[in-house]
């Protein structure tokens, strides 16, 4: 079985250039903290697309955060901004990459878009 926070990057990667992050373009490094070791993850956002590599280098915004709160935000069960203001995530560097971070993790389990409520028409059903 494969690490689903291994699984989770790759997602990212592999997804197809999204139009709300067409305006979006910089780089995010995650460090994921376990024992005492820390695991890092870069992405590249750019012109849609999400670029995943595994070198520690600069970065626009620095995420910090234990292994397990990450695991659980992969999961759909806790949501970034939540976490950073429990202090479960620290970030250093620019904010909108924070704000970003609530369109790149999954909804939680069972979550429905409002859209889907009122027939996509943006007005109570």
């Amino acid at each position: 079985m494969s690490d689903p926070i291994e699984t989770f990057f790759a997602q990212l990667a592999r997804r197809a250039p999204e139009r709300l992050l067409s305006r979006t373009a910089g780089t995010i490094r995650f460090e994921l903290e376990e024992d005492g070791g820390v695991d890092v993850w870069h992405l590249t956002i750019s012109h849609g697309r999400i670029a995943v590599d595994r070198r520690a280098r600069d970065a626009d915004t620095v995420i910090r955060t234990r292994r397990d709160s990450f695991l659980r935000m992969a999961r759909g069960e806790a949501k970034p901004l939540t976490a950073w203001l429990r202090n479960d995530l620290t970030a250093e560097g620019h904010f909108r990459f924070v704000v970003l971070l609530e369109r790149l993790f999954p909804a939680p389990p069972g979550a429905r878009d409002p859209r889907a409520l009122t027939g996509g028409r943006g007005e109570p059903g």
